[in-house]
């Protein structure tokens, strides 16, 4: 996936026509869970060159979608996406392929997770990100799944970045909430199908497979009702080091996205942004 092309135009001229900003949250997004976003069966989720974008670079984008998360959605389809793609193309790269990833809680929701296909259109974006369910779920168990998000990266996706180029992709869950420690393997069945789930995984252990094709970030957002807690972006830090993102903001995460996919592609306009975050803005 991943052929098509981005219209900063067309993409204005659609969100006009359809009333975008002016739409509350139940009306942008799908109203119960789409079959087109299940795990359930997927094999490989590829993100391959074409003639349109013969340098493609993944990025995958994981949303938590549990309940004080769901403003973070509802920001992306009105200003963040645009903003992130038109950007980075007016920073003189043509080909970021994106994939939404919805995160919910596999301890305590129905749909825990839910993906996409990789994207480079702007109505292909706002089609997979816009039939995405907010199941506004979660429980009081102290965590969510974006181990979910380390597990589908490492083991359901094949990427030309870097089969062809040795380029690890990006990989950036977004939330508020502490990452669940471990999923059993009955889980992973339940989610996936069938397949070789006859143990736990750690978030540790998905988190460092992951980390062998993808580069994997997570942006803490601080201004949620339950994102002020310390020990949150303690633990944070304690498993991923510097590559956790703090926001006061949702609307400080495009730009976090923009200048991690200029650094990381290796856009000649994203000299040293990677580790100006790391000095300035992280933990």
């Amino acid at each position: 996936m991943g052929y098509s092309s981005y219209s900063i135009d067309d993409r204005s001229t659609r969100a006009t026509a359809g009333s975008y900003s002016t739409k509350t949250t139940a009306e942008l997004f799908a109203s119960s869970f789409n079959s087109v976003m299940s795990p359930f069966g997927v094999g490989i989720r590829e993100s391959r060159d074409s003639e349109n974008h013969p340098q493609s670079f993944p990025v995958i984008i994981a949303l938590d979608v549990t309940g004080s998360m769901l403003r973070i959605p509802e920001y992306l389809v009105k200003e963040g996406l645009p903003n992130i793609v038109s950007n980075i193309i007016q920073k003189g790269f043509n080909d970021p392929q994106i994939m939404f990833i919805a995160i919910g809680d596999h301890e305590c929701d129905s749909y825990p997770l839910q993906i996409s296909q990789f994207e480079s259109g702007d109505k292909e974006l706002d089609y997979w990100l816009m039939n995405t369910y907010l199941e506004a779920g979660g429980g009081g168990n102290l965590g969510e799944s974006y181990l979910l998000a380390w597990h589908f990266a490492a083991h359901h996706t094949e990427t030309d970045s870097f089969i062809k180029r040795g380029k690890k992709g990006l990989l950036i869950t977004i939330g508020d909430e502490p990452c669940l420690q471990n999923i059993p393997g009955s889980a992973l069945k339940n989610i996936f199908g069938e397949g070789q789930y006859s143990r736990n995984n750690s978030a540790s252990e998905l988190y460092q497979k992951a980390s062998e094709k993808w580069n994997c970030f997570h942006i803490h957002v601080r201004e949620t009702n339950s994102g002020f807690r310390q020990h949150v972006m303690d633990g944070w830090k304690q498993m991923i080091g510097d590559n956790l993102i703090i926001v006061d903001r949702h609307n400080e995460i495009s730009n976090k996205i923009i200048d991690l996919t200029l650094s990381l592609s290796g856009s000649s306009q994203s000299i040293n942004v990677t580790q100006e975050i790391k000095e300035d803005e992280m933990l």
